[in-house]
């Protein structure tokens, strides 16, 4: 696993929030599960325990994310030269990723609209039983 080390952390402390009451997972271990995450796109729960709860982990991301400090953090790995990052532009499209109609904004349907023709509806997917309410 390739992370960062307590020097190279060093160097890059004064980006980070001060840590403050009972932590169970350091900025250092936080940053190296981050670097790992980035570096084998595996998934959250895929992450090795010796880095603690994944769950915790994505919580203060998530936090880091929302108050900047992860923009700070990557910049700073950049510019000490800590890190490379290299950006990949992906495209997905409705071949790769399907999702439901109702997640795309489509219009709702309002009702059943039979077709004109009986025919062109297909088999029934109910059982029809007529009933005479006359006799002859």
């Amino acid at each position: 696993m390739n992370g960062i080390s307590e020097a190279q952390y060093e160097v890059i402390r004064g980006y980070l929030p001060v840590q403050r009451g009972n932590v169970r997972i350091s900025n250092l271990t936080m940053i190296n599960a981050v670097l790992y995450i980035t570096e084998n796109g595996c998934k959250w729960r895929a992450l090795p325990k010796e880095f603690g709860n994944w769950h915790t982990i994505y919580t203060r991301l998530k936090r880091w994310a929302e108050a900047g400090v992860l923009d700070r953090l990557f910049a700073a790995l950049q510019e000490h030269r800590l890190i490379r990052i290299k950006i990949k532009y992906l495209g997905l499209d409705s071949t790769s990723v399907k999702a439901h109609p109702d997640g795309t904004g489509a219009a709702q349907k309002r009702g059943l609209m039979p077709s004109a023709s009986l025919a062109a509806d297909g088999t029934p997917r109910f059982i029809w039983l007529p009933r005479m309410n006359e006799r002859p």
